[in-house]
């Protein structure tokens, strides 16, 4: 009665409404990404790599002083250095062909299978399909820098001792302050992981063969990181998204230095607004084929 006469309860209602068929939605991409084979295994390799690591680094030992990065010779005295190690290594390019795999097919792939339209039909609109798919993504994003982290700190804890962490920068910080860095430095990579997502979903909505926006995205990859390595495009450098993946080596030092990492976080956010607005004007205005 008071919904028909006063009209007040009427718009809680569609709100609450509105929210649990947008969680239902995400919850339904989530259940395909994460039950997906593809996917699974590409996650599993990622478990693998850091303990392939960790093996090789206590049967061989760490690089000689010089010879190698900082954080690799830092694992054989305390195992949670692998958890740096293995991110700042998989960052390169297994992370990002993983969530490219993810977020390159999220519109294509749908097209080209047929089955765009047939969400569309539903009264979900298409700003908020597109937005449950990059939160999806988002969430593999996560999950995948998570698992490389647990299985690091895992393989880490099991192969070289553990204790106060010596850092880069000379001090020691107890063992559970370390555990809360690495929780730092899985949310700044995954946030980089979400920046590369928007790049990888605005090509997917460029084309309806989900292989190509893949192959784009890796494709950019490549080409940033090479462009990276060279002194006469330093001035360059600054706006190549994997410019900023590696900035989380300030977690490292005492007291933390986050300038770098606040820069990255501005980057990534940069990139998902462009790259997210390019998706949205795309996806909203094309006509829907497959």
């Amino acid at each position: 009665m008071g919904a028909a006469g006063g009209g007040g309860p009427v718009a809680p209602a569609r709100a609450v409404g509105a929210t649990r068929a947008w969680a239902r939605l995400l919850g339904s991409e989530m259940s395909l990404t994460f039950r997906r084979p593809r996917n699974l295994a590409m996650l599993v390799v990622l478990a693998l790599v850091p303990v392939l690591v960790g093996i090789a680094l206590r049967t061989f030992g760490g690089p000689d002083e010089g010879g190698g990065p900082a954080i690799f010779a830092q694992v054989t005295g305390n195992g949670l250095f692998l958890t740096f190690a293995a991110l700042s290594l998989l960052v390169q390019l297994l992370l990002p062909v993983s969530v490219a795999v993810v977020a390159g097919e999220s519109i294509a792939g749908e097209t080209g299978a047929g089955t765009l339209r047939y969400l569309l039909v539903a009264p979900a609109g298409r700003t908020r399909l597109l937005a449950v798919k990059y939160a999806n993504v988002v969430v593999f994003c996560l999950a995948s820098v998570t698992v490389v982290a647990l299985s690091a700190l895992l393989a880490g804890l099991a192969l070289f001792p553990a204790g106060p962490i010596t850092l880069l920068s000379g001090g020691t910080v107890p063992l559970s302050e370390g555990v809360l860095r690495i929780g730092l430095v899985v949310l700044y990579v995954a946030a980089g992981m979400a920046a590369l997502a928007a790049v990888s979903m605005a090509l997917s909505t460029l084309t309806e063969v989900a292989i190509g926006a893949i192959a784009g995205t890796v494709g950019l990859v490549i080409v940033a990181q090479l462009l990276g390595t060279l002194p006469q495009l330093s001035a360059l450098q600054p706006y190549l998204l994997t410019h900023w993946w590696n900035g989380f080596d300030g977690v490292l030092r005492d007291p933390m230095a986050t300038d770098e990492m606040g820069q990255g976080l501005l980057a990534f956010a940069a990139y998902v607004v462009i790259f997210g607005s390019i998706a949205w004007a795309r996806f909203t205005s094309r006509d829907i084929t497959g």
